[in-house]
């Protein structure tokens, strides 16, 4: 099956602070490039959640847009479900 556009929105953590925020954007950068092709990653920084997740009141939201074949969006939203420091993941297809 041929390549699909996507966008990827994430939400991380400030737990871990600054540090572990830049790790876990360059951790999911690195997953979708192994397994498509990136095409860019808008940073929307650290935002005021409408209300807490996981007792947290701010995340830093990411948003990575990248073609991948139909199976890896279901795999990424598996690792980032699993993945500390993850408060929200979403992936959508793009219209062609």
């Amino acid at each position: 099956m041929a390549a699909q556009n996507y966008e990827a929105m994430m939400v991380f953590s400030f737990k871990n602070g600054e540090e572990g925020v830049t790790a876990l954007k360059e951790r999911f950068q690195t997953l979708i490039e192994q397994n498509g092709s990136l095409e860019k990653v808008n940073d929307w920084g650290k935002r005021i959640l409408k209300y807490p997740i996981e007792k947290e009141t701010e995340g830093y939201y990411a948003l990575y847009l990248f073609s991948a074949e139909p199976e890896f969006p279901a795999e990424f939203l598996r690792i980032a479900g699993i993945t500390d420091g993850v408060l929200r993941s979403l992936v959508t297809r793009q219209a062609a």
